[in-house]
């Protein structure tokens, strides 16, 4: 139960308007060991109507960092632009980047602090910086952890399925590429909401690279086949 302050009632509703606005999108992350895969659907849908095919719900923070959104676009963009602009003035100020749980718990403190009300997104915060490869979870109540794989959005309970089954703490970077497409196919032929393609970035010691369509065309038919 949410309270809420204006009536000092309980807001039962909540819960049931996530459930109802909540309901697009597949985006995973995975953990290997010298960083990390996160990719995202390709499919923006309003209710049963699918608004846009070329979606980009993954967004590059820094040259170290990128966050993937699921819930609502606009409050999604909210947070990300926010987070980047802040991660580059520290930059400025302290000469050093921001490290990955810095950017999360951020994101968490903005989403706490629009209590009573909500912002509609629930991000994945993955990368690496000096203390090594970082996976972050930031639902919409501000809650944060860190996880070795994890996925949000309609289609997660398919994509997580196939990913808990093959993962792996010591897998290499081909590995968790193959596990993390196998994920998104799954979830792409099960779920309706989530569709189109998908985006793919691999974050290491070399920084952030996306994977070209043809990289990615080509996994997705050695995986299918």
């Amino acid at each position: 139960m949410l309270h809420d302050v204006r009536t000092g009632g309980a807001r039962a509703d909540v819960p049931e308007q996530l459930e109802k606005l909540l309901k697009g999108t597949t985006t995973v992350g995975v953990k290997f060991r010298d960083g990390v895969v996160i990719a995202s659907d390709k499919r923006a849908t309003s209710g049963t109507f699918v608004a846009s095919k070329s979606a980009v719900k993954t967004i590059q923070l820094t040259d170290y960092a990128v966050a993937t959104i699921s819930g609502l676009v606009a409050d999604g963009q909210y947070l990300v632009n926010h987070v980047r602009a802040m991660a580059e003035l520290y930059q400025l100020d302290m000469e050093r980047p921001l490290n990955l749980r810095g950017m999360a718990k951020l994101l968490s403190v903005m989403l706490r602090n629009y209590r009573p009300y909500f912002l509609m997104a629930h991000l994945i915060v993955g990368g690496v910086d000096r203390e090594g490869p970082h996976l972050f979870n930031v639902d919409f109540f501000g809650t944060l952890t860190e996880e070795d794989y994890l996925a949000t959005g309609s289609g997660s309970p398919v994509a997580i399925s196939v990913i808990e089954e093959g993962y792996s703490p010591d897998m290499d970077k081909e590995s968790a590429l193959r596990l993390v497409i196998s994920g998104m196919i799954a979830a792409l032929s099960r779920d309706s909401a989530t569709g189109d393609g998908i985006d793919v970035v691999v974050i290491d010691k070399d920084g952030v690279r996306f994977l070209s369509r043809e990289e990615v065309t080509r996994l997705w038919k050695e995986l299918s086949g």
